[in-house]
């Protein structure tokens, strides 16, 4: 192993001759503040390795430290990681880059050391003298990951967690609910779940396909499931940002509670979960009950995430019932916003300030733009770069997750066997030359970009085995878009990559990663007969 393998690539690292080897007497010496990243080292390395890493000190051992210099250096998600022949010495910014170190020393120990017990009991480790300083690009490295259209069962969530770890991702956009589904149990509205949960049937493929599948589908999160999955999460230095979809995107919540729609123009009491994908026309009513059951959803949801942000959606919401609605359009007079555009904007600019009132910041996809953009508020830009750029010129930070180039539901390949096929083609070589900040943005609005993200919406992805194809390997060219200080995207070296790749696939083989091989995809992965909706040519830069 060499520093050409580590994925996202460092920021600097220079080998030495010579190799540490690591045993049964191997120390741990774990300085004051990092005995979270002494635990982690001792629970998944020791188990892959066997190893006891015991508490100790003198040759050979591995210390942990957290350094100011290295905080200066290289800010609290940085690290500088030594290989000599005394030991190992990771000192980190801050306890989040002792644990991003944490995982480049996984990564120099092998693959063997992302499995759950050790394949050669009793053999040595080594690790190559090296030196290794690194930090992050941006403060914001995300992924989405929509449990709505398909349930995600919790202990998938907790090994997706650990599957961004690895790959040095620090924010886990939860997509909790839309109109397939409710997946979050709030204790005051209890048909959320009890209603909201489940759908009668699904959609087989894209929405244009003739074919279903008739098993109920559904599932939720309890408080403590939720609990769990946010404290799971910040032990590995993610923080989790709940979405609640609303104005659009909500025929789940009125199935629950249909006082919750347009009642004046829809008969809302007969809608059911949504069984189909696409631009659902039942939006929320722009009433004062709605406003305050949305905000007893919030409050649960406030003690639950303590994340800054709380993302709100904002997307795809169809105008047309507020249109016919005599109530609609008695609000948009009563409320001055000149039109129904103007009845979203109300919408967002009201959470926006329930939000901030209680010390957090609303985040919503890049439609909030339209009737005004909240103050306030961050855009998540996903129809493109559009969005993201007109939100920074104006001030607004910006996450960028444009469609076009980093939704890992778009197909692969433009092969007649990739499964489900939806969107552009997006290569792993098209992600690792994705650029988050556009060129031409001022160097002021390029302040407020905060990051990128991957988003992977599961509409055709029934299970964790199909997440899997889509997202990987593609999401380590994403880590590394996000993490590494890489060149403009036609001077980045995509073959060498490619080749640090050839390990990385042994890490995820170790890993049980059921990630798209480079040869394509395997017959089980192929899902013959499903109808996609693959668009010709490549992606607009829009």
């Amino acid at each position: 192993m060499t520093d050409t393998d580590l994925i996202p690539a460092p920021l600097t690292a220079v080998a030495h001759e010579g190799r540490l080897t690591l045993d049964e007497r191997t120390a741990l010496a774990a300085g004051p503040g990092t005995g979270p990243a002494a635990r982690w080292l001792r629970s998944t390395l020791g188990a892959a390795t066997g190893l006891p890493l015991p508490d100790g000190s003198g040759p050979g051992a591995v210390r942990l430290r957290i350094s100011p210099a290295t905080e200066e250096e290289h800010g609290p998600e940085g690290y500088r990681l030594s290989v000599t022949g005394d030991g190992v010495t990771l000192d980190g910014g801050g306890p989040a880059g002792l644990f991003w170190g944490a995982q480049t020393l996984r990564q120099l120990l092998g693959p063997d050391a992302y499995r759950r017990a050790p394949v050669r009991p009793g053999a040595d480790w080594d690790l190559p003298y090296l030196t290794v300083a690194d930090r992050p690009r941006f403060g914001w490295r995300g992924l989405l990951l929509d449990v709505a259209r398909h349930f995600t069962a919790k202990e998938d969530v907790l090994r997706l967690l650990d599957l961004m770890a690895a790959h040095k991702l620090n924010v886990f956009h939860f997509h909790l609910t839309d109109d397939q589904g409710w997946r979050i149990e709030i204790a005051r509205y209890p048909r959320l779940t009890e209603v909201g949960a489940w759908r009668a049937r699904s959609k087989r493929g894209h929405r244009a396909s003739p074919l279903w599948d008739d098993t109920p589908h559904g599932g939720h999160y309890t408080r403590d499931d939720i609990r769990e999955i946010v404290a799971y999460a910040a032990e590995r230095h993610i923080t989790v940002v709940p979405e609640i979809d609303l104005p659009g995107h909500s025929q789940a919540a009125i199935a629950a509670y249909p006082w919750l729609g347009n009642t004046d123009v829809v008969d809302t009491a007969a809608l059911t979960v949504w069984d189909t994908w696409g631009v659902n026309p039942n939006v929320l009513a722009p009433t004062e009950d709605v406003l305050r059951f949305y905000e007893g959803v919030f409050e649960e949801v406030l003690e639950l995430f303590p994340s800054t942000f709380v993302h709100v959606g904002g997307d795809e919401c169809p105008k047309d019932q507020w249109k016919e609605s005599p109530a609609a359009q008695a609000r948009v007079a009563e409320l001055g916003v000149g039109d129904e555009n103007g009845l979203q904007s109300w919408f967002i600019r009201h959470f926006d300030r329930w939000l901030a009132d209680r010390g957090r910041r609303l985040i919503g996809w890049d439609e909030i733009l339209e009737g005004g953009l909240a103050d306030g508020a961050a855009v998540s830009s996903w129809r493109g770069y559009g969005g993201g750029i007109a939100a920074a010129e104006a001030g607004h930070d910006v996450v960028m997750c444009p469609e076009q180039q980093v939704y890992l539901d778009h197909r692969q390949d433009g092969g007649a066997d990739e499964p489900v096929p939806i969107g552009f083609v997006r290569t792993l070589e098209d992600v690792y030359r994705f650029e988050p900040v556009p060129p031409g943005l001022s160097e002021a609005a390029a302040r407020h970009v905060l990051g990128t993200q991957a988003n992977v919406w599961t509409e055709v992805m029934e299970d964790r085995d199909r997440v899997d194809y889509q997202v990987f390997p593609r999401l380590a060219a994403f880590a590394e878009v996000a993490w590494s200080a890489l060149p403009a995207p036609g001077e980045r070296d995509t073959a060498g990559f490619l080749r640090r790749m050839e390990t990385h696939y042994r890490r995820l083989d170790a890993l049980g990663v059921a990630y798209r091989p480079p040869t394509g995809p395997a017959p089980w992965q192929r899902r013959p007969g499903l109808l996609g909706r693959p668009i010709d040519g490549p992606p607009p830069i829009v």
